[in-house]
């Protein structure tokens, strides 16, 4: 029982013994009294009621389709998780795949591949293996060479540059006193070894040298080529891993 039934009970209760104690004339005064405060109180009370059914009212659509489709909308969607590995594509930004396919053999890309595009000073390094190991080389010894090189460049036992490999104390013997000797830049020769340079660092053809890391000249035999496993002879170079 609420709490302005109490009261109104109270106020009904309290007017009976007053007219039962008073008699006719105060009791109907005290009635009328009673009557008038019991009156202001149902007043409140429907008042009270009213305001409650109002404010159900505003609150109603806070339960009703539109809000439970909203916030089913505002729900996160599920993560989903592909099978497919990713792959990156690990082909040298330098490669140009349209010269490759154009070429049938080793003696055309060299030929398509631009020698007057500036080298920097790791391909001028590479160029300049190429040029006094193996310039009276075919070009497959040429490239050889460049690929060994590049193998010893990727090797945790060798320097991590071409410069670092080619400079390297008593590795190529045309290196004296850590200098290259001076390059005859308008030759034939110069321009090949360029050529060849960008086809190798670019992965443009493949090399027969293979993972090869040494390499030496037919009419001697060093020691170590004993002991390592030989994976090219091309003219008169043998290449070893």
């Amino acid at each position: 029982m609420g709490r302005k039934t109490v009261s109104f009970s109270a106020a009904a209760t309290m007017a009976s013994l007053a007219l039962a104690v008073s008699g006719v004339d105060s009791g109907a005064a005290l009635a009328q009294t009673l009557d008038s405060g019991a009156a202001r109180i149902a007043s409140q009370v429907l008042d009270e009621a009213q305001s409650a059914l109002d404010l159900a009212d505003v609150k109603a659509p806070e339960t009703n389709g539109d809000t439970a489709a909203q916030i089913a909308q505002a729900e996160p969607e599920p993560i989903v998780f592909t099978q497919n590995a990713v792959v990156q594509d690990v082909t040298p930004a330098q490669t140009t795949p349209a010269t490759r396919a154009a070429a049938s053999s080793l003696g055309e890309l060299v030929a398509l591949v631009d020698g007057e595009k500036q080298l920097d000073d790791e391909l001028r390094c590479l160029a300049g293996a190429v040029y006094f190991e193996s310039r009276g080389e075919p070009l497959a010894g040429q490239l050889a060479v460049a690929q060994v090189v590049i193998n010893r460049s990727g090797d945790r036992r060798w320097p991590g540059s071409y410069c670092g490999v080619v400079y390297q104390r008593a590795q190529f013997s045309f290196v004296r006193d850590g200098r290259m000797p001076q390059i005859k830049t308008s030759s034939a020769a110069w321009e090949r070894a360029k050529a060849v340079a960008r086809i190798a660092h670019d992965r443009m053809w493949e090399s027969e040298a293979g993972d090869a890391v040494y390499f030496h000249a037919k009419y001697v035999r060093p020691r170590w080529s004993r002991v390592k496993t030989r994976t090219a002879e091309i003219d008169t170079h043998i290449f070893y891993r």
